[in-house]
């Protein structure tokens, strides 16, 4: 088993890397890539966590990532475009900017959020937001939502977002991020491969996806991750049809973050689907390096 889409502590999953890998290899992967939203500070503890493994006799393979938002006109109502960089093994100093840039919007976007909660009569200091992530990293929504549950104003995460922090909700602020060109080209210049993170999550039509896709292609867009948790099996199916008829790698991902969002197991995708290692020995630049 692998799984090439997973997140730690240092953005918004609970497990630090290190242990992140423990548990990986505890459950039997050979394989993971650790793909923190807009950072790469997660990547150093978990290869150290890597190296250790592998001296006790284990065959683990890490694969460092990002996952990255990008901007682009045309999303359906809601969507997101999020890009996968994976096999990050030497950021370029243009990159590390790149990244600086993320942190920078992210943090505005956040004091924007926090400004609403308190026009609502929300009160949270910056500080105690800054309390909900261990180690201080990629803040975002889901560190929101776990405010809002220990105020009592919420229940659970679902009713967060679909009272306060999704698209057209009091607490909902548009993410910005970088353009899709520019992004690609810095993922390359860094040794990895651009995927398109679960489609599903652009929110446009089956009709309007294969050009889309194409165009991404084109400008460089190397594969698509057709297997997600949060995509019904046919619809899964479907994607891996379309990357593999315009030439794209195929790769599947839990979307594992912990125990903030439990339906996500290590080393499965859509509907408790296994992850095969043959997913990544189909993509060489990832398998051979």
């Amino acid at each position: 088993m692998v799984d090439l889409h997973t997140h730690s502590n240092f953005s918004d999953g609970d497990l630090p890397p290190a242990l992140l890998i423990k548990q990986a290899v505890k459950q039997g992967l050979s394989a993971l890539a650790l793909t923190d939203h807009d950072t790469l500070k997660g990547l150093e503890s978990a290869n150290a966590a890597v190296k250790e493994e592998n001296s006790k006799g284990n065959l683990f393979k890490f694969i460092p990532g990002i996952e990255v938002n990008i901007n682009w006109a045309g999303l359906g109502p809601g969507g997101e475009f999020h890009l996968l960089g994976l096999g990050i093994t030497k950021p370029s100093a243009a990159f590390i900017t790149a990244v600086e840039k993320l942190v920078r919007l992210r943090e505005a976007r956040n004091r924007e959020i926090l400004e609403r909660m308190n026009e609502l009569s929300i009160e949270v200091t910056w500080d105690e937001f800054l309390s909900m992530s261990e180690s201080g990293n990629s803040l975002g929504r889901p560190h929101f939502a776990a405010l809002l549950i220990r105020k009592r104003i919420v229940k659970n995460v679902n009713q967060a977002f679909d009272r306060y922090l999704g698209v057209g909700r009091p607490l909902y602020v548009p993410k910005e991020g970088l353009l899709f060109e520019e992004a690609v080209a810095l993922i390359r210049e860094s040794g990895g491969i651009p995927i398109l993170a679960h489609p599903i999550s652009l929110f446009i039509s089956w009709g309007r996806l294969p050009d889309l896709i194409k165009k991404l292609k084109d400008m460089g867009l190397a594969g698509l991750e057709a297997w997600h948790p949060t995509a019904k099996a046919g619809s899964c199916r479907r994607l891996e049809a379309l990357g593999l008829s315009l030439g794209l790698y195929i790769t599947e991902g839990s979307d594992f973050h912990g125990s903030i969002r439990p339906d996500r197991r290590l080393g499965y995708s859509s509907k408790g689907r296994r992850i095969s290692d043959a997913v990544l020995e189909a993509i060489p630049e990832l398998h051979n390096s």
